[in-house]
C-alpha cells in the first residue's frame, strides 16, 4: 500500500469548519476521478491535490495517505450501491385489502408478486448504479483483494444485502410463496453473490454482452426460480 504521510507533516486532523468540510468532499470527489483515471497503483497524491484545487501539502491536513483517500472513495461507493440492494418488505405489506377475506391461494400470489417485484425493482437499481460507476467499482474490486478495509466495506454490503433477503425469503416461506424447504440464509447468499458477480462480469470485465434489460429480466427469473416462487396468475 501507498506510504503515509512524508516526514515534516502534521497527521491528518479532519475539516474543522464549513470551509474545510467542503475542501475535504473536492479531495475526495477529485481523488474518484483520478483513480478511475489511472487505478490505484498509478494515482498520485499530487495528481490529486491538483484535481481538487489545492496545494500538496493541504492534501495532509485531512488524509495521511493515498490509501486513506482511496477508503473514502471506496465506503461511499459502497454506500450508494448500498441503498440499491434491499428487497424488505414495508410493514403494510402482509395485510390483506381492507374489508376482503382473501383466499389462501390468492395470498400467496400476492405474497409471490409482491417479492418477484421488489427483487424486479432491486436488481434494476443496483445494476443502474454499478453500471453508471463501473470505472470506480473496477478498481476498488481490485483493491479488495489486497486492502482489508476496503474488504470489509464491500463484505457488509453484501452482508447487508444478503441480510435484507434472508429476512424477505422468511416472510415469503410464512405466506407459502416460497418453497418451505430453502434455506434462508444459504439461498439468500448464492443470489446476493450471483447478483453482484454478474454486474462485476459484465460492467467491469466485460466478460460477456447482454442488453440491459434483458440482463434484469433474466436475474430476476433466475432468482424466482431459484426460490421455487409461486405461480403468479396473469390476465389475457
Amino acid at each position: 500500500m501507498a506510504p503515509d504521510a512524508p516526514a515534516g507533516h502534521e497527521p491528518a486532523t479532519g475539516p474543522r469548519s464549513e470551509k474545510g468540510a467542503r475542501t475535504r468532499a473536492r479531495l475526495v470527489s477529485a481523488a474518484k476521478c483520478v483513480f478511475e483515471r489511472d487505478g490505484f497503483l498509478d494515482a498520485r497524491i499530487s495528481d490529486i491535490a491538483d484535481e481538487a484545487g489545492v496545494s500538496y501539502g493541504s492534501f495532509y491536513h485531512y488524509f495521511t495517505s493515498k490509501d486513506e483517500v482511496f477508503r473514502e472513495v471506496a465506503r461511499a461507493q459502497e454506500a450508494q450501491l448500498d441503498a440499491q440492494l434491499d428487497v424488505r418488505a414495508d410493514e403494510q405489506s402482509d395485510a390483506q385489502p381492507t374489508g376482503v377475506a382473501e383466499p389462501d391461494g390468492a395470498a400467496r400470489m400476492r405474497a409471490a408478486a409482491d417479492l418477484r417485484d421488489r427483487l424486479s425493482s432491486s436488481i434494476r437499481s443496483y445494476l443502474v448504479e454499478y453500471r453508471a460507476e463501473a470505472k470506480i467499482m473496477g478498481v476498488i474490486e481490485q483493491v479488495s483483494r489486497f486492502d482489508m478495509q476496503v474488504y470489509r466495506l464491500r463484505f457488509e454490503r453484501l452482508e447487508r444485502f444478503s441480510v435484507s433477503l434472508a429476512e424477505s425469503i422468511r416472510r415469503a416461506q410464512r405466506l407459502g410463496a416460497v418453497d418451505p424447504a430453502l434455506d434462508p440464509v444459504i439461498v439468500a447468499h448464492v443470489l446476493t453473490a450471483t447478483i453482484t458477480r454478474f454486474a462485476e462480469a459484465l460492467f467491469v470485465q466485460g466478460q460477456f454482452r447482454c442488453p440491459f434489460e434483458e440482463g434484469v429480466v433474466q436475474l430476476t427469473a433466475l432468482c424466482c426460480n431459484a426460490l421455487r416462487l409461486v405461480p403468479v396468475a396473469t390476465t389475457g
